[in-house]
C-alpha cells in the first residue's frame, strides 16, 4: 500500500467469471468494509470507483437538512 497525500495503491485484482472482484484486506480495513456492506459503483469514460453507499446517504441527508 502506497500512501501519498491520502492516495493509495492496493495492488491489482482480477475480475472473476461472475464479474466479482476481491477487495484487498488492507483496503477493507482502511475503509471499514465488512461482509454485507453496500457499495455504489460509479464511473465515467476514464474509469470507475467503488464507494460505500452510506457516504452518499450522509450527503443526501445533509442537503435535505435531515440528521
Amino acid at each position: 500500500m502506497l500512501a501519498d497525500k491520502g492516495k493509495y495503491i492496493f495492488g491489482v485484482v482480477k475480475v472473476g467469471e461472475r464479474g466479482q472482484i476481491v477487495i484487498p484486506k488492507e483496503a477493507r480495513e482502511l475503509y471499514g468494509l465488512k461482509a454485507g456492506d453496500s457499495l455504489l459503483v460509479i464511473g465515467d469514460k476514464k474509469g470507475m470507483a467503488v464507494v460505500k453507499t452510506e457516504i452518499f446517504q450522509d450527503k443526501i441527508d445533509e442537503m435535505l437538512g435531515e440528521d
